[in-house]
C-alpha cells in the first residue's frame, strides 16, 4: 500500500480506535478492506492478492449480506486454493469517502456508519471490475453470478 504519512497516521488512529474500544471494533475489516483498496500500490504479487482479497471481502459483505466473520472465513477459503488473480488497474477515483470522514466522527455509533459508507464508497469506485472481483469468488457465491 502507498499512501501519504498524513493519511497513514489517520488511519493508525482509525485503528488504535477499533482495537481500544469493542464499541467501534464491530466493522474493523470493512475499515481494513476500504483502506486496502483505495491504497492498491503497484503491481506486484503481494499487492495482486492483496487488493483481490479485499474486494472479494467488499464484495461479498456489501453485495451478498454475509456477515463480516463469514466473509472473513470465505477469505481464508479463497487463499486455500489458487485463484486467477491479476492486477485490476486501479480508478482514478478510488472512492469519494476517505479514512478522515472515519476519523472525524465524534461517537461509535457515528464511527460506524463512517465505515460502512466508505466502504460501499470504494466497492462503488471499483465498479469496472466487479465482474472481474465475482468471478475471483468461490463458485456457489452468488455474486459470481451477477451481471457486471
Amino acid at each position: 500500500m502507498t499512501s501519504s504519512p498524513a493519511c497513514w497516521a489517520a488511519y493508525g488512529e482509525v485503528l488504535a480506535r477499533e482495537y481500544g474500544d469493542p464499541a467501534y471494533r464491530r466493522l474493523h475489516r470493512l475499515s481494513v478492506d476500504a483502506y486496502a483498496a483505495q491504497h492498491p500500490g503497484t503491481p506486484s504479487p503481494q499487492a495482486i492478492q492483496s487488493v483481490a482479497v479485499h474486494l472479494c471481502r467488499l464484495c461479498m459483505v456489501l453485495e451478498e449480506g454475509l456477515s463480516i466473520e463469514h466473509a472473513n472465513d470465505v477469505m481464508l477459503e479463497i487463499h486455500k486454493v489458487e485463484r486467477p488473480f491479476r492486477w485490476l488497474e486501479p480508478p482514478r477515483v478510488r472512492g469519494d469517502v476517505t479514512v478522515a470522514d472515519v476519523l472525524g466522527a465524534r461517537t461509535a455509533d457515528e464511527h460506524l456508519r463512517q465505515v460502512e459508507r466508505w466502504a460501499k464508497s470504494v466497492w462503488a469506485a471499483w465498479s469496472g471490475h466487479h465482474a472481474t472481483i465475482r468471478s475471483w469468488l468461490p463458485a456457489g457465491s452468488p455474486s459470481r453470478h451477477r451481471n457486471a
